[in-house]
């Protein structure tokens, strides 16, 4: 097996700490309830943009609503800021104020 393989075949931290390449800091993309924006909409938004099943887009969107704000992915930083601006693009043109933050 080539050096690359076995390379590969380790975890990611593993691989990391081989090669001495740091893996970017994560951050958390969350959403925050408000009483203008559709239940419907945030579903459609969590299984259009971040990928989420019609289930876990509707346990995420009541935990919203319940608690005021939940996250809802964790992702690297370019990745979570992309989806998170994306989400606050549709959301004004929708006409719905959605808060939606990186952490």
């Amino acid at each position: 097996m080539s050096e690359y393989n076995s390379q590969m075949e380790n975890s990611g931290s593993d691989f990391a700490e081989e090669t001495g390449i740091e893996l970017p800091p994560e951050r958390k993309v969350v959403f925050y309830n408000d009483d203008f924006t559709t239940m419907d909409f945030v579903v459609d938004v969590l299984v259009s943009i971040y990928n989420k099943t019609h289930d876990e887009a509707e346990n995420l969107m009541q935990a919203v609503h319940q608690e005021g704000s939940s996250v809802v992915g964790v992702y690297t930083f370019d990745i979570a800021v992309s989806r998170a601006n994306l989400t606050k693009q549709i959301a004004r043109k929708n006409g719905f104020p959605l808060r939606v933050e990186v952490e």
